[in-house]
């Protein structure tokens, strides 16, 4: 089994993103798996083209891309990814889409495949904060993990693919407000190689209370 493991490039007024830098920290086997890395461009679109050559190039079973959502305080597994692009900032290429589809035509809403309770179980087990999360925002996170899903989709049925958010590096929050939540990297990468043991552990989900009250 292969999996395919993508990580964006700094974006913002940031120098470094920890999910990329994370990713560099996994190591070439996890479980029965081989580990192959691929950063992505922080680019509406773009992103999605990269990814599609990755897929391509390494032809992997399983997929999973991680971003930054910082103000998370733990690892965030996505549930679900929606078909629109609303851009608060400008992506890397300056572009700010505002209220568009992501992909013309297609579903509303693409959940995953991936067993993301089993993934948050599997982090939380080693003394790592996470949960599920039901909004990976309207940003490039969003819009990759849509991607993801759609091609799974439309022409790669047989593998799996999802998103993982993570929290900023503890080096991040200097500067920023008292209490901005972070996370070390190494911890991340460590909550990261957790969540991939899950996947490729688990074809299917196990059973386990989840969801919001808000």
């Amino acid at each position: 089994m292969k999996v395919l493991v993508t990580g964006f490039d700094p974006f913002g007024e940031d120098k470094i993103n920890p999910a990329y830098e994370a990713v560099k920290l996994l190591p070439p086997q996890i479980d029965k798996a081989e580990i192959v890395i691929e950063e992505l461009p922080t680019v509406f679109c773009k992103c999605g083209e990269v990814l599609l050559a990755a897929i391509k190039k390494h032809e992997p079973q399983i997929v999973i891309c991680v971003g930054q959502a910082g103000g998370r305080s733990g690892i965030s597994i996505e549930k679900v990814a929606i078909n629109l692009a609303e851009a608060r900032i400008p992506d890397n290429d300056q572009m700010q889409p505002s209220g568009v589809p992501i992909v013309e035509g297609g579903p509303t809403a693409y959940f995953t495949n991936l067993p993301v309770k089993a993934m948050v179980a599997n982090i939380k087990k080693n003394k790592i904060p996470s949960s599920i999360s039901y909004t990976a925002g309207t940003f490039v996170c969003n819009d990759i993990m849509y991607r993801l899903l759609n091609m799974i989709d439309t022409k790669f049925s047989g593998m799996r693919g999802g998103f993982i958010h993570v929290p900023f590096d503890t080096a991040q929050v200097l500067g920023r407000p008292d209490g901005t939540a972070s996370m070390p990297i190494a911890t991340i990468a460590q909550a990261i190689e957790y969540a991939i043991e899950a996947a490729v552990t688990n074809d299917v989900d196990i059973d386990g209370l989840a969801g919001e009250t808000h």
